[in-house]
């Protein structure tokens, strides 16, 4: 059994992107998202993601739907839905995410959205396979 209390572990982490737990069918991943700073547009094609905001303030862009997020709120994307969520607050904007299937690899941590999108990029950041 994996037990997390989530919200204290999400705000105790610096990281833009943490993997916190892989399974066959679904990952949680915790973020920190800077001020000013944004997850970036994307689509996943095959892969659901709920997001649940821990702290701070943002805005929600979800297939050209703007919304404003804060703590307690939860954004689900269905697969194929190009969205981003920006950071729109003096204080990070820190939240957790599930990801249906997996979507990043195990175990994964990146200290910065830069280090992210290289990693992405490169091919080391790849979820795994059967």
């Amino acid at each position: 059994m994996e037990h997390y209390t989530i919200a204290t572990v999400a705000e105790q982490s610096p990281d833009f992107r943490r993997v916190l737990w892989t399974g066959k069918n679904t990952q949680l991943v915790i973020m920190t998202v800077p001020p000013g700073g944004e997850i970036g547009e994307e689509v996943h094609e095959d892969i659901d993601q709920i997001l649940s905001f821990v702290s701070g303030v943002g805005e929600a862009i979800v297939s050209g739907e703007k919304r404003k997020v804060a703590a307690g709120d939860l954004v689900v994307v269905p697969a194929g839905r190009k969205h981003n969520f920006v950071n729109t607050g003096e204080n990070p904007l820190i939240l957790y995410t599930v990801y249906g299937p997996p979507e990043h690899a195990e175990g994964a941590v990146h200290a910065t959205k830069e280090e992210a999108d290289a990693a992405e990029e490169s091919g080391q950041d790849e979820p795994p396979t059967e």
